[in-house]
């Protein structure tokens, strides 16, 4: 990666790690974790038309309230920020990864006309909680007493609350996801916690993504990284049909006429003793093979997310350092994890 890129961010030689209750918790339970991302509220009566024409997925053909997840794409279509948002009438909500804030901010200043669509960065006062497991929409809404949105919709919580509540859409790598002011999540989580619910730290958060096979910005993408390479056909995150938006043209090409090189995917490394991941570099008969992006330890066995090249089989045995490392589908099945 380049250093002179304000998202640049080193793939980290520490493991997420994780214990086998909070595992549970993900696959049977409930788990919260606030997540201080960058917010920033777009309004204007062009809003819709400006950020169709920056984000590769189509938010008019989601709708009002509709939770949707896509990415800004620089002019030779790769992957700038991706982002998370919704629409309420002229007004649109848009969360990234906190490194991202300023990158976000100053591309919104170029492009988007403020009196079509005026931005406001709500990053100091507002924050996000994400909720993992089956349970844990459901008690968070109940917990807080507000309605219970739809899969991948969004609903306000209401009783004169500024924050909303979102269901996950179905591939999503969480089950819901609180947005609103500091002070207004800050009670709804301890009244989560009474009610039961446990709170999860970024291992949770990490364990979440990398079984659901969901990228991230600053492991799997990075400034060079292409919609398709990270499964952006898979998620539903890139629109061919919408019309045009930046960086659409080579989105297409590579759609319609090409393919990619490398694509996300999952391996499974033995690690007996917990061995350490002492090379992230995969290899197959010495040859380059791919690299590992985020490594996920369970006890004494590494789930992971890595870009590998295409004409690798699933099932394919590589080696990362002196590890064995597996090539199997994305999303992880739970049977592979343990």
């Amino acid at each position: 990666m380049s250093s002179s890129s304000p998202l640049t961010l080193e793939v980290m030689q520490l493991d997420f790690e994780l214990d086998s209750s909070c595992l549970r918790a993900l696959r049977t339970g409930a788990l919260a974790v606030e997540d201080r991302l960058a917010v920033f509220s777009i309004v204007g009566p062009g809003a819709l038309t400006c950020l169709q024409g920056l984000l590769t997925s189509d938010l008019a053909a989601a709708g009002e309230h509709g939770l949707v997840y896509g990415a800004i794409l620089t002019s030779k279509g790769m992957i700038l920020v991706d982002a998370w948002l919704w629409r309420e009438g002229e007004r649109f909500t848009l969360l990234v990864a906190q490194h991202a804030r300023e990158t976000a901010a100053q591309h919104f200043a170029r492009v988007l006309p403020p009196r079509l669509a005026a931005v406001r960065d709500l990053s100091e006062s507002w924050s996000a909680v994400w909720l993992l497991g089956p349970l844990a929409l459901e008690r968070f809404a109940r917990a807080t007493s507000s309605p219970l949105p739809s899969t991948g919709r969004v609903t306000a919580m209401g009783m004169g609350r500024e924050s909303f509540l979102a269901a996950g859409p179905a591939l999503a790598p969480f089950g819901g996801l609180a947005v609103g002011p500091l002070l207004e999540l800050a009670p709804m989580l301890e009244r989560f916690e009474r009610g039961g619910a446990r709170l999860g730290d970024p291992a949770a958060v990490a364990a979440a993504r990398v079984l659901a096979g969901w990228p991230t910005l600053g492991r799997e993408i990075d400034e060079r990284t292409l919609p398709q390479e990270v499964r952006y056909d898979e998620l539903g995150a890139v629109s061919y049909v919408k019309g045009c938006y930046t960086g659409q043209e080579t989105v297409a090409r590579v759609h319609f006429r090409g393919h990619v090189n490398r694509s996300l995917r999952g391996v499974i490394l033995d690690a007996p003793g917990k061995q350490a991941l002492d090379d992230r570099s995969l290899k197959a008969a010495s040859k380059d093979a791919g690299v590992i992006r985020t490594a996920l330890r369970f006890s004494e066995r590494i789930v992971a997310l890595a870009s590998v090249r295409r004409e690798i089989p699933e099932g394919a045995t590589l080696l990362a350092g002196s590890c064995s490392a597996t090539v199997v589908p994305l999303p992880f099945e739970p049977a592979l994890v343990g």
